[in-house]
């Protein structure tokens, strides 16, 4: 299981949205998982094509995720994911 913590931004959209512990073995697998609970979720972080949307970062122990396209990232038992959705505009 890892731990997913998520920026106040998103909980304006998804109010039910907490601190979640999900099994996954990859950053793709987390947000699918993550999906079947919040739906809708995934696109608010992933573009039509399945990337990373620029303005979302995911870390991992505090590391950026490398693989923004295709989410293949390696997800170990008692890792910590941050999902961060910046805000953006002028």
């Amino acid at each position: 299981m890892v731990t997913v913590e998520f920026t106040s931004l998103l909980q304006r959209f998804f109010p039910n949205l907490k601190t979640e512990q999900v099994q996954a073995n990859s950053v793709a697998q987390l947000i699918a998982e993550l999906n079947i609970k919040y739906p809708g979720l995934s696109s608010y972080l992933i573009e039509e094509n399945g990337g990373l949307r620029k303005h979302v970062n995911i870390f991992v122990n505090g590391n950026m995720i490398k693989d923004r396209e295709q989410l293949l990232d390696t997800l170990l038992h008692h890792d910590k994911v941050n999902i961060i959705q910046a805000l953006s505009g002028g």
